[in-house]
């Protein structure tokens, strides 16, 4: 899996308006905390932990007044219209250890090409460790047929790693597609209308 190195400066501000600052000043505001440790108020730059966050689950060597912490970002909170960063919160994690994560699922294979792929679940929970969380995790549809599914039991994993999602979460549904044509009901003239202009003809002749 990635891991970035990232220089963070301690923060004394709080408050929305401490906030806005940072964030004028291409800052992003973050928390780091766990392992029993007191909160850690830092602010990091937002255009490398912009790209940084690009990939799932990466790992952020925090360099804060010449200590290094590894963390796992726990939290993004991004604002609902621009799309920038305004908060992260980082939780504490050490070499070795095992933490509990979302990973994305893929698919591989071709299905049935008469049904329809519906994906249930874009991601299960796995236990790895820290510095081996896969970036991905891959369930085989080849061959899948229409009214089957796939589920979290399905979803190959990587040696050191435990499934954490309930097996029968669904991953992807194979649904069937609909074979009934609708019928369009032909509709016939009234008699009485098509009786109207002959009727009309003989009026005129009389």
């Amino acid at each position: 899996m990635a891991e970035v190195s990232i220089k963070g400066t301690s923060r004394t501000e709080f408050g929305k308006g401490a906030s806005r600052r940072a964030r004028v000043a291409g800052l992003v505001p973050a928390v780091i905390y766990g392992h029993g440790e007191k909160p850690l108020h830092i602010t990091l730059p937002a255009r490398e932990l912009g790209v940084a966050l690009k990939e799932s689950n990466v790992l952020l060597n925090i360099d804060i007044d010449g200590k290094t912490e590894l963390t796992l970002p726990k939290s993004v909170v991004r604002h609902p219209l621009k799309q920038i960063l305004e908060h992260v919160d980082l939780v504490l994690v050490r070499r070795g250890e095992k933490v509990t994560v979302a990973v994305p699922v893929h698919t591989e294979g071709k299905h049935d090409p008469d049904g329809i792929l519906e994906h249930q679940h874009n991601s299960i929970e796995i236990e790895a460790e820290a510095t081996s969380i896969p970036k991905f995790l891959v369930v085989d549809i080849e061959g899948m047929a229409s009214g089957t599914s796939k589920y979290a039991s399905d979803v190959v994993l990587p040696a050191g790693t435990t499934l954490v999602s309930p097996a029968n979460t669904i991953i992807v549904h194979l649904s069937e597609r609909s074979t009934v044509v609708e019928e369009v009901p032909v509709v016939a003239p009234a008699a009485d209308a098509a009786a109207a202009p002959a009727a009309d003809a003989e009026k005129k002749d009389a």
